[in-house]
């Protein structure tokens, strides 16, 4: 399908009811409103394009940035490449598809990682704390867990919202995962107070790190 022909359906898909929300939420002018469901319906018809995704991406539209992850080929990116994807997404709902979609399957995310983890910019170290929360779940070998909960507990209360959500996730995580690190890392959720008010649905779990570790370490017994 042509860029053309693609943006086209894009647009046809649009209502001013999530265009409002997408505002809301950060993703400024250029976009059209799409449900993500269907954004996920049209990637299925169109298949792995990765010529279309690049040219999608270059777009700046967010509907067709958030097309644009679910088309492309992760391994046919440079790490520049994806480098410079990771920084351009400005809006917390296209970094999460990025990081899901395309970060977590490049195979120089770790390396990309470490160079995110000291990065200023907020969507960098967004993607930072979502791959190690990730090898603290699957491959923790190599990770120094104390010097993170060290980072967690002086950056975090202060850190861009764009990366404190996934910093914390990391502190949820390595509390559920490790229980010698358990007590310390409800600890710190405790004293920084991050997410605790945090609005949730019923039945849903708080992000509020020691109300989630203690959830997650029930149910697993």
């Amino acid at each position: 399908m042509p860029l053309k022909d693609t943006l086209k359906r894009l647009e046809a898909l649009g209502s001013d009811k999530v265009r409002a929300q997408n505002t809301k939420n950060g993703a400024g002018n250029n976009q059209f409103g799409v449900r993500l469901g269907d954004i996920r319906t049209l990637a299925k018809e169109i298949k792995t394009n990765h010529k279309l995704a690049m040219a999608l991406w270059e777009t700046e539209n967010i509907d067709a940035m958030l097309l644009a992850t679910l088309l492309i080929k992760p391994k046919e990116l440079s790490a520049s490449e994806l480098n410079r994807m990771v920084r351009s997404a400005t809006f917390t709902q296209l970094a999460d598809w990025l990081n899901a979609y395309v970060v977590k399957k490049h195979p120089d995310k770790d390396a990309l990682r470490e160079k995110w983890m000291i990065a200023k910019d907020p969507m960098a170290a967004r993607a930072a704390w979502n791959l190690t929360a990730e090898r603290v779940v699957k491959n923790p070998d190599g990770l120094d867990l104390p010097t993170l909960l060290n980072r967690i507990e002086s950056e975090m209360g202060s850190a861009n919202p764009e990366a404190q959500w996934t910093m914390n996730s990391c502190l949820a995580e390595i509390g559920i995962h490790f229980p010698k690190h358990r007590k310390r890392a409800i600890a710190i959720g405790e004293a920084l107070g991050v997410f605790r008010d945090y609005p949730v649905s019923k039945g849903c779990t708080s992000p509020f790190a020691p109300i989630w570790i203690k959830e997650m370490v029930k149910r697993q017994g």
